[in-house]
C-alpha cells in the first residue's frame, strides 16, 4: 500500500491541523475551515492560528456556513479576496492554474491533496500517446472524467495532450472548470452536466471506450434531476460499468473519500481488471508545524498499456 502526498505544490500549504479543523495556504491565503478526520491535538495555540489566518470557515448546520474574516489584508496589501488564483506545476513540466473562491459548504474550489493523482494522469497520457499512433503519436488518448468537480484532472490530462470528456452533475461547478480551463491557457475539453452513473450507462450501450478514467465519487450526491447516489450502494455498479468501458490500452484512477472506506475495497471492485498492475494506497497531507499527517482519502489506480 503507498502513502501519497502533494511534492512541490508551491501555491499550497496544511500549516497545521487538529481539533476536527485544519490551517491552510492558498496562495496568499491562508483559511481555517472545518476537517472532521483531524481527532487529535492542534500543535500551534488557537492564538497562533488567529493570527496567521485571514478568514475561517463557521459552520451553521451540517451543510452550509459563513466566512468570518480575521484580517482586511493579504501580506501584499491587497484587500483579503473572495476570490483568487493558484498554480500548480504538473510532473515539473506543464502549468495549470485554478480560481478559487468561498463557498457557503467550506469548499474553495481544489483538493490538493489530488496532486499526486494529477501527476499521473499527465504522465498516463504522455507515455500511452505515442502506442496509440503507431508510434507516430497521431492519435490522442481518450480519458474520461466522472464526478469531475472544478477539473483538476481534466485539466492534468489535457495539458499531457489528452482527448478528454469532463462530467459532473452541477453546472455552476461545470461553469467553473471552465474558468480553470481558460486560466491555464488549453482549450476543446468537452463538458457533460449529467449524472455520472447515467452516463456510464449510456456510453457502455453506445459500444464507447476510453484509454483513461478517473472516478472521485462523493459519499452522497444528487445528479441534475435528483439522481441519488450513496457510495455504498453504487460504487460496485459504478465500477462495472466503467470497466466495461475501458478501452484495450488504459489507465484508471478511483479514488474514495469517505470515513471508515478502506484501501481493500478499493483494491476488491479492481483487482479482476487490474491484475498485478493494482496500486493502492492513501492520499494525505503533511502539516508543515507538526509531524501530523491527514488523511483525505484512498485510491487504486493502475495502467496497462
Amino acid at each position: 500500500m503507498q502513502l501519497l502526498t502533494p511534492q512541490n505544490f508551491a501555491d499550497y500549504e496544511l500549516i497545521d491541523v487538529g481539533n476536527f479543523e485544519k490551517l491552510e495556504r492558498f496562495g496568499q491565503m491562508i483559511t481555517i475551515r472545518p476537517e472532521p478526520q483531524a481527532l487529535w491535538d492542534k500543535t500551534l495555540s488557537n492564538s497562533e492560528w488567529e493570527k496567521r489566518a485571514h478568514i475561517k470557515f463557521v459552520p451553521k448546520s451540517s451543510s452550509s456556513g459563513e466566512w468570518k474574516k480575521l484580517k482586511n489584508s493579504l501580506p501584499d496589501g491587497k484587500p483579503v479576496p473572495e476570490q483568487w488564483k493558484i498554480a500548480y506545476n504538473i510532473a515539473g513540466e506543464s502549468r495549470i492554474a485554478f480560481r478559487l473562491g468561498l463557498t457557503s459548504f467550506k469548499h474553495v474550489g481544489i483538493f490538493p491533496e489530488q496532486a499526486p493523482n494529477w501527476d499521473y494522469i499527465y504522465e498516463s497520457v504522455k507515455l500511452l500517446t505515442p502506442s496509440l499512433g503507431g508510434g507516430k503519436g497521431e492519435a490522442s488518448p481518450k480519458v474520461l472524467n466522472l464526478f469531475a468537480y472544478t477539473g483538476g484532472a481534466s485539466l492534468a490530462a489535457k495539458a499531457a495532450g489528452a482527448d478528454i470528456t469532463h462530467v459532473d452533475s452541477i453546472k455552476q461547478v461545470v461553469t467553473w472548470s471552465k474558468e480553470n480551463m481558460d486560466l491555464s491557457n488549453l482549450s476543446n475539453i468537452r463538458w457533460v452536466v449529467e449524472d455520472a452513473l447515467k452516463f456510464v450507462k449510456r456510453e457502455e450501450k453506445r459500444g464507447n471506450k476510453y484509454n483513461g478514467i478517473i472516478l472521485d465519487p462523493p459519499a452522497y450526491g444528487h445528479g441534475p434531476n435528483g439522481e441519488k447516489w450513496k457510495l455504498e450502494d453504487n460504487i460496485s455498479e459504478m465500477m462495472k460499468g466503467v470497466l466495461n468501458i475501458l478501452d484495450e490500452k488504459h489507465f484508471l484512477i478511483l479514488n474514495a473519500y469517505s470515513l471508515g472506506f478502506s484501501s481493500i475495497i478499493i483494491k476488491n471492485l479492481l483487482k479482476e481488471k487490474a491484475g498485478k498492475h493494482l496500486n493502492t494506497g492513501e492520499l494525505y497531507l503533511q502539516a508543515t508545524a507538526a509531524q501530523s499527517k491527514l488523511p483525505l482519502g484512498v485510491f487504486g489506480r493502475f495502467r496497462n498499456f
